[in-house]
């Protein structure tokens, strides 16, 4: 199969791209993510006729965040969209007359990865993304593991703390809740209303205080030195690495691949999460370990992956 479409479902906007078999992106095309549902499915419609107008497209693949079923057709749920069972494939076959892939859009990610990113050379990958929450993506035997359902791999909500943090899920002590972007500034604007000397520089990025701490300057002020800012990623990384050596009890990975935004910071979050890791590590000391590597595709994980999947079929 040829040139496929990838489709990026995000907050502000949806891009859609093309997409060669080698996972370079052709050409783009964005829009602004419209307010309902069923605009979203129109917007997908125009980026996809928009960005294939000078390429001929075997077919399209949508990353969409939320529970995709197991025919990777329908939206179970999604947490952002009012998407509650809807047809999506079939909505957008109908107005584009292309085949249509719908899949998790961190499963996406994590086959984009895989595929074309820092996971090339590994048969068991698995993948999370420290973003906002925390997403996550399996790869086992060169096969993204979807689960007899379709909604497998939502790391960032296996219980790790026993009626700990509520979770916008409506469960207690998830797993994103302490590794997580939002995790992240929690961590800072507690250390910084409880020492506020060791937080000089971080504050100084803010407006002063520590309810204006954001996640901008918490990286900005660990890149100087800031002992708060520092102490925050370690809290972080902490959380993250024990997360990771569960996973590796579960499935054993050759590598483990972080993506997402907060693993933008590279080694100063990612030297932590691996020294967490092997902290965690259940037999450590006698098995081998498995690779914790940083993402490689950035934010164009997704696209690309939405796009092979498509050619895959």
């Amino acid at each position: 199969m040829g040139l496929t479409i990838g489709v990026d479902i995000g907050g502000t906007k949806i891009a859609a791209g093309v997409v060669d078999e080698e996972g370079t992106i052709l050409e783009t095309y964005k829009v602004p993510t419209p307010p309902t549902a069923d605009g979203v499915t129109e917007a997908i419609c125009a980026a996809v006729s928009e960005v294939s107008s000078n390429h001929t497209i075997e077919a399209v693949g949508i990353g969409a965040a939320g529970y995709v079923d197991d025919k990777r057709a329908t939206v179970l749920f999604a947490p952002n969209i009012n998407w509650r069972h809807e047809p999506l494939k079939d909505k957008v076959e109908q107005r584009i007359g292309l085949p249509v892939v719908v899949e998790n859009d961190a499963n996406c990610a994590a086959w984009g990865e895989y595929r074309f990113g820092a996971g090339q050379g590994h048969e068991d990958v698995i993948c999370i993304t420290l973003g906002t929450g925390l997403g996550g993506g399996i790869v086992i035997g060169n096969k993204l593991r979807r689960g007899r359902f379709g909604v497998a791999a939502e790391f960032g909500h296996i219980r790790v703390v026993p009626d700990g943090l509520l979770c916008g899920c409506g469960s207690q002590g998830c797993w994103e809740q302490y590794a997580s972007g939002r995790a992240l500034v929690r961590y800072a604007k507690q250390r910084a209303n409880a020492t506020p000397e060791n937080a000089a520089i971080l504050l100084a990025l803010g407006d002063g205080t520590a309810e204006g701490i954001e996640g901008k300057h918490i990286s900005e002020a660990a890149r100087q030195g800031d002992l708060v800012a520092i102490d925050a990623f370690r809290e972080l990384a902490r959380w993250a690495g024990a997360g990771l050596a569960d996973l590796a009890s579960l499935f054993d990975p050759s590598a483990f691949i972080v993506g997402g935004g907060v693993s933008d910071e590279g080694d100063l979050v990612l030297d932590p999460i691996r020294k967490s890791f092997k902290r965690w590590l259940v037999g450590g000391a006698w098995r081998p370990h498995a690779q914790v590597l940083a993402a490689q595709l950035g934010g164009r994980a997704g696209l690309v992956g939405a796009a092979d999947l498509a050619r895959q079929g």
